[in-house]
């Protein structure tokens, strides 16, 4: 039977939001969600710091869901920042040509 994976998007206070699990195809939607959640709650004044540093899998759906955050942050006039990327979403970002556009803290 196929392992089932999960990943964790905790709001550890309105500006910070720490990721960790795997960032997959599998998990996307449930990441993507809880995100917007956290960008909701947040203030516009101050950047919304991500940290993937607890993020142990990632994949290209991974990279799609930080760059749907970074869209709903700018759509809500917040800037993001992301730390601790893995190499996955890393070389995929540099594959896709979208690099630059991810704000690594």
């Amino acid at each position: 039977m196929p392992q089932t994976r999960s990943v964790q998007v905790v709001e550890a206070s309105p500006d910070r939001l720490n990721v960790s699990g795997a960032l997959t195809f599998e998990t996307a939607r449930e990441a993507y969600a809880a995100g917007l959640r956290t960008l909701r709650n947040g203030g516009a004044s101050s950047p919304l710091q991500v940290d993937c540093s607890g993020v142990n899998e990632s994949d290209s759906a991974g990279l799609a869901v930080l760059i749907e955050w970074l869209a709903a942050a700018t759509r809500a006039g917040r800037k993001i920042q992301f730390s601790n990327l893995p190499e996955g979403i890393k070389a995929a970002a540099e594959i896709s040509e979208v690099s630059e556009i991810l704000e690594v803290a």
